[in-house]
């Protein structure tokens, strides 16, 4: 499941990667016999969560949940405390942003989104997944990997498929030196341990948990796992069980074609502001001439067609975001200037130290979470199939995931989720999404018999939850308050439907905006979402 490169900078985090070992992964033995101890809570580092008076601290677990008295590793937890009275608490609520490989410290500061004051009434904790950000060790492996000129994604000769054969290789092998017995631990079954994990240091029964994305996974096998420790569950940008993962790639490659054409159909509406063409079609004519045309010779010396085509990865998941890449297009196609697509490349892809930290644990977890096909004969047959009705992003897609066939971690089985003991859950999605196809939140709603699905119907927001979205976040806040639910329709499909995250109406410029500084506007949601992929 393709996602953002930025994830590991999209908060502030003070640890620089370096290469994991047993020695750095934490003493041998110790913690308490029956789980972990409680947390020893502190001041936050984070500027964001020391605004808000939140304290940080470690959970202790073992790397090998087999092996209890061996290797431990520490998880970075938040906790911004509930402000109700007593009668009206509501328990702790754990939000996992996605990725896999998201860091979500500062994702304790969600319950300030909750309408109708909601979110008061919970404990909001956040936590880096084990690997990630502030959690100890953190995984890094080659943080150039991502670096300006790579080859272009599709291998129209074979000299580009080498290259790309080479470069995925070569970044497995960087991470078997650097993650070394980690990588053997990084399983969605192992982070669903770890959940628990904070739920004993917590000192609580049940949980409840505000999943995005790929953390809706982690959400389904926590609550197939722990049924009754289950309170309540928000899942926004559902990730269908059943396809994990190499198959929901796949998935996702068709449908981030169909989304990137209802951007291109955009920015043919706003012709006038963009004069990149009047018909969806001639817009994306002229993308991919630009495609080819940067083959010869990248913008700026720099910016490729495989560039060229993770910066429009962007729109593909989110609104937010469209007047920026529609402005870089047009100042690459009227004025030859590329530097406001390097800047929007650089903003998602970082090249400083550490910085592929979520990429790496992103592989860590879905090249093990389930076994991927080793024979290249049939990526080449599956992606050469899908490309040919889904070019835009099929290709990129396969090398990203590429890694999964030289990865040292074992791969073992999906687990088959099931949510028949499961209390009330609320589903979120809107019709398009790309990253997490609207069909896998019918699987699930099918899966949870007490689940309720609100649809924004006609959008291509990926987990677009808690920014202003009306009658999506009212019906989150009369749950998280009181368990109400949409009610259940017999048929197979949603039960709810809203209006999708309204489409941006840029202004008669192409200069850009103020960065907004309160949480809710475009530039603080695009943050967010950069922590949010599943992708």
């Amino acid at each position: 499941m393709r996602r953002f490169w930025a994830t590991a900078t999209a908060v502030a985090l003070c640890a620089v990667g370096v290469a994991v070992t047993a020695a750095q992964a934490g003493p041998q033995g110790g913690g308490r016999k029956h789980g972990p101890a409680a947390i020893a809570w502190g001041p936050c580092t984070d500027a964001t969560l020391k605004a808000r008076s939140a304290e940080c601290g470690f959970v202790s677990v073992p790397m090998d949940y087999r092996k209890p008295s061996g290797t431990k590793i520490q998880l970075a937890v938040s906790r911004i405390k509930h402000t109700v009275p007593a009668a009206d608490y509501q328990g702790v609520i754990l939000v996992n942003p996605g990725g896999p490989g998201g860091p979500g410290l500062s994702m304790a500061t969600l319950g300030s989104h909750v309408p109708k004051d909601a979110g008061a009434a919970y404990d909001w904790i956040g936590f880096d997944p084990r690997g990630v950000g502030t959690s100890k060790p953190k995984l890094t492996c080659d943080s150039d990997y991502q670096g300006y000129n790579r080859p272009a994604y599709v291998p129209s000769s074979a000299s580009i498929e080498k290259a790309w054969h080479a470069r995925t290789r070569g970044y497995a092998a960087a991470c078997a030196r650097a993650g070394k017995d980690l990588l053997n631990h990084l399983r969605t079954e192992d982070s669903v341990r770890d959940v628990d994990s904070i739920r004993q240091a917590l000192g609580v029964e049940k949980v409840s948990f505000y999943g995005f994305s790929y953390g809706t996974y982690l959400a389904q096998v926590f609550a197939t796992r722990y049924p009754t420790r289950v309170h309540r569950m928000v899942l926004d940008g559902v990730v269908d069980p059943t396809r994990v993962w190499y198959r929901s790639n796949l998935d996702q490659d068709v449908a981030f074609d169909r989304s990137i054409k209802v951007y291109f159909a955009w920015l043919a509406k706003h012709d006038s502001v963009y004069h990149l063409g009047k018909t969806a079609r001639a817009v994306e004519k002229l993308y991919y001439k630009q495609l080819d045309l940067l083959a010869a010779k990248p913008a700026g010396g720099l910016i490729g067609p495989a560039e060229w085509t993770d910066i429009f990865l962007q729109p593909g998941y989110y609104i937010f975001g469209w007047e920026a890449t529609a402005q870089a297009f047009a100042a690459w196609v009227g004025k030859q200037d590329a530097q406001p697509l390097k800047k929007l490349y650089d903003e998602q892809h970082p090249q400083t130290a550490g910085s592929d930290n979520g990429y790496a644990i992103y592989l860590g977890v879905q090249c093990t979470d389930a076994p991927w096909p080793r024979s290249w004969g049939t990526w080449t047959r599956d992606n050469w199939r899908v490309h040919r009705k889904a070019p835009f992003e099929t290709w990129g897609n396969a090398w990203y995931n590429a890694p999964c066939r030289h990865w040292a971690g074992r791969a073992g089985k999906p687990v088959v989720v099931s949510g028949a003991k499961v209390p009330p859950v609320l589903l979120i999605s809107e019709t398009l999404d790309a990253a997490t196809p609207y069909s896998g939140s019918l699987e699930v709603r099918r899966r949870f018999p007490r689940s309720a699905l609100i649809e924004g119907v006609g959008g291509t927001t990926h987990a677009g939850s808690l920014f202003g979205n009306t009658c999506v976040d009212d019906a989150i806040a009369d749950y998280l308050g009181s368990g109400k639910l949409p009610k259940r329709v017999k048929a197979n499909r949603s039960d709810k439907q809203c209006e999708p995250i309204a489409q941006p109406t840029p202004a008669a410029t192409t200069v850009p905006a103020p960065a907004g500084k309160r949480a809710g506007t475009p530039n603080d949601r695009l943050r967010l979402q950069r922590l949010i992929t599943g992708r």
